[in-house]
């Protein structure tokens, strides 16, 4: 079953005399992007904890807060590293000399380097209370999880909706399609007659133009794919695991086969059918951008 991009998480609860606030939150992204904003105290989590979202997710803006709210996490000096800074403004000044930068080094850039600031000893936390922190941020991921499976649910409803809205419309123009021809034949035959002032007509004369038009304008292979698309589509929808994007290349395939059967047949009944189609498919591709 499809999956949203969108969801939240929450945890709260307190250890150690420290509350713990785990909050978990993703909106739509082409691809996965981690924003993970924690203590310094808990810097050494920080890779296994991206890494654990990247198991879990696969598309979304994914951003996820921790906070220590307690003893020992009010307003507490960090230290500095200052050798360690030292080497980063050597290096970053022989990069400059190297490629003839222009660009000042600021503070800005030499903050950027996290390792160069270390929590003060008396915020060093017990391990016991860092697997605490990693349990509540795996249970706020999976808050998030069952939330993103819920608002699949709600697109794959609507989507199913509109995919049925769409095999409806397809059948009205499969079923108005050969009128199409009829009336064309009446029509053509009444204005050979108007213009020849009622003289007899050639039959087989008429009967090859009809037939020509008839040809020029068949949409049987398109109302083919057509469905054989819905159909794909379909099993996508039910489908673990499948991208939002392979959705979005099949609806550029039914949009132009849509697009295709409206320049085929010049008529107004089937034009407007195709109207209501095409708008189908623009909610569609709406939709499909919500999706993992």
């Amino acid at each position: 079953m499809i999956k949203s991009m969108t969801g939240y998480g929450r945890m709260e609860t307190v250890q150690d005399g420290r509350n713990i606030v785990v909050e978990a939150k993703s909106v739509n992204h082409r691809f996965l992007e981690i924003i993970l904003r924690m203590p310094s105290a808990l810097f050494s989590l920080e890779m296994d904890f991206k890494k654990k979202i990247s198991e879990r997710f696969k598309r979304g803006r994914i951003e996820v807060s921790i906070r220590l709210n307690g003893e020992n996490t009010d307003i507490l000096p960090l230290n500095l590293n200052m050798e360690i800074a030292r080497n980063y403004f050597d290096v970053l000044k022989k990069l400059k000399a190297e490629f003839n930068l222009k660009s000042p080094i600021t503070l800005k850039t030499i903050a950027d380097f996290r390792d160069i600031f270390t929590p003060p000893a008396e915020t060093q936390l017990s391990p016991g209370f860092l697997s605490h922190v990693e349990k509540m941020f795996l249970e706020s991921l999976t808050m998030l999880g069952n939330m993103r499976q819920e608002e699949g649910l709600i697109l794959y409803q609507d989507m199913d909706m509109r995919l049925k809205s769409i095999k409806g419309i397809l059948q009205t123009i499969n079923l108005r399609a050969p009128q199409v021809v009829v009336e064309y034949q009446k029509r053509l035959s009444e204005r050979i007659k108007e213009l020849t002032e009622g003289l007899e007509l050639d039959e087989s004369r008429l009967v090859q133009e009809v037939a020509i038009m008839a040809e020029r304008s068949d949409i049987t292979e398109e109302i083919v794919r057509m469905h054989s698309h819905i159909s794909q589509f379909e099993e996508f929808l039910l489908s673990d695991g499948i991208e939002g994007r392979k959705i979005d290349f099949l609806l550029q395939e039914m949009n132009r086969e849509i697009n295709t059967i409206g320049s085929k047949v010049s008529d107004v009944e089937i034009t407007r059918q195709v109207i209501e189609v095409k708008s189908e498919l623009g909610k569609l591709r709406e939709q499909a951008q919500n999706i993992e």
